[in-house]
């Protein structure tokens, strides 16, 4: 079958206004629910990181609360293990398109720490955009379209409909006050058309080869989503 690229957050914290440092990185069900879907339709995965670094799961997304209790939190965990491409990326700077069916970038806030303003990583979202390949960014992930600049200086996703994690999810979440920035307003920002669903319900948007989720609910969803585009 296929490959498809994983882009995944080498930081392993969010720097927050004043100057903390909130510890994140990668969320584990936006990992791991596109990762069985591609794995379970024959597809092979190959993760890369800014660097090469092996990336951080986010403790938070490990917990029960957010996995419908302890047997949730507990089958994330040894789905989280099943991962082994965590352990051993490649470096997202040596990335060639070519060798890949579609790329998907999962979220978390620390592509906001990194990805956010990752050069190379915007070169390889403009590449995949253009390229037509199917491109799959959730939550967080989008964070990650605002260091797709072009020469002129605009954003390569101007003008596209994009689902993200929202200004209301950040509110309710406890981060928002603490921010330095708001994914949404910066999107918006860049001319990229947030659609808001509700806050945690799974919401996909699909504009041309583009597929976004709003937050980790739309992890599964959108990966479907990208097995339709691979046929």
């Amino acid at each position: 079958m296929s490959k498809i690229l994983f882009v995944v957050t080498g930081a392993d914290h969010w720097t927050l206004a004043d100057g903390t440092q909130h510890p994140t990185g990668f969320w584990a069900e936006e990992a791991v629910a596109p990762y069985e879907a591609f794995r379970a339709a024959g597809h092979e995965v190959v993760v890369a990181t800014p660097g090469g670094v092996v990336p951080t799961v986010d403790r938070a997304s490990l917990a029960p609360e957010v996995n419908g209790g302890q047997e949730g939190a507990d089958r994330l965990a040894k789905a989280l293990e099943s991962f082994t491409e965590l352990q051993h990326p490649i470096r997202l700077e040596d990335v060639d398109l070519d060798d890949y069916a579609a790329v998907f970038y999962p979220g978390g806030h620390g592509p906001m720490e990194d990805l956010a303003g990752h050069a190379g990583s915007g070169r390889l979202l403009i590449e995949a955009l253009e390229s037509g390949k199917p491109l799959g960014v959730v939550c967080h992930g989008p964070a990650a379209l605002l260091a797709a600049v072009r020469a002129d200086g605009s954003n390569a996703f101007a003008g596209y409909e994009v689902a993200a994690f929202t200004n209301a999810e950040e509110t309710q979440g406890g981060l928002a006050g603490r921010a330095k920035w708001l994914l949404q307003d910066r999107l918006s920002e860049a001319g990229v058309t947030v659609r808001a669903g509700e806050p945690w319900a799974p919401h996909v948007v699909v504009d041309r080869n583009l597929v976004t989720g709003q937050n980790p609910a739309s992890s599964a969803p959108l990966a479907e989503e990208l097995l339709k585009r691979l046929g």
